[in-house]
């Protein structure tokens, strides 16, 4: 196990077993990594990474505290946490993803009524009003299913739906910690119906390509702490 995650299940750990509540403030950086076995920096990193889902709250010049949510809605955000960070076979699900959607998005250029694709833009300004980061995440994957069906190929549609759902929390994941990435994957969606709008399947392929791309090279950076030490440092105190 990575030391990242080392430390991230320790804090878990302690949750579990009573000695963190919600809304309880951590102890020093200094005596909570001595009592954790661990050095400042891995435990800095398990920090940052907990901030970011709103597990732990860093006040500063005040401390840091576990969030005020209840118990088990704390070890959901840890086990995601946890799981999406363990999990390599969420790259190879996104590299069928890549291989799919264009055809499903060229297929659809060609077989989606003007209803189907007014009903598309709609769905994709219904996603800029959202904030909630799951609740895009689901509007994504509304959009794309939307747009597998509408290739009039029921067998293409089930494979999209069964690759889509495994890299939901990878979807997440970027939302909350790659900058502009919210509005970059609306960008695209809007660019994305245009082009089927319009009827050019080339266009509309090369579109879906770019947008699940940028997703497989966004994960593809990704190393053990690398993604959190390109992010603004966090000040435990």
């Amino acid at each position: 196990m990575a030391v990242t995650d080392r430390a991230i299940a320790r804090i878990k750990d302690m949750i579990m077993a009573g000695e963190f509540r919600p809304g309880d403030r951590l102890p020093r950086e200094a005596d909570l990594a001595a009592d954790l076995g661990l050095s400042r920096n891995s435990l800095r990193e398990a920090v940052r990474a907990l901030s970011l889902v709103r597990i732990l709250d860093v006040r500063q010049g005040d401390g840091t505290y576990v969030a005020s949510l209840n118990g088990e809605s704390l070890l959901e955000a840890l086990n995601f946490l946890l799981d999406f960070r363990r999990d390599s076979s969420v790259m190879q699900f996104l590299e069928v993803r890549r291989i799919l959607e264009p055809a499903a998005t060229a297929m659809a250029a060609h077989t989606m009524s003007p209803e189907e694709v007014a009903q598309l833009r709609f769905k994709v300004d219904q996603t800029a009003e959202i904030t909630a980061i799951s609740d895009l995440v689901r509007h994504d994957l509304a959009f794309h299913s939307a747009i597998a069906a509408g290739s009039r190929n029921q067998v293409l549609a089930s494979m999209v739906g069964s690759v889509s759902m495994p890299t939901e929390r990878a979807r997440i994941w970027r939302g909350l910690t790659q900058q502009d990435a919210v509005r970059r994957t609306i960008a695209e969606h809007a660019a994305i119906v245009s082009a089927i709008e319009s009827g050019d399947a080339d266009l509309a392929a090369a579109r879906a390509l770019v947008h699940v791309s940028g997703v497989v090279e966004w994960l593809g950076n990704i190393d053990d702490g690398e993604s959190l030490r390109r992010l603004p440092r966090v000040n435990w105190w």
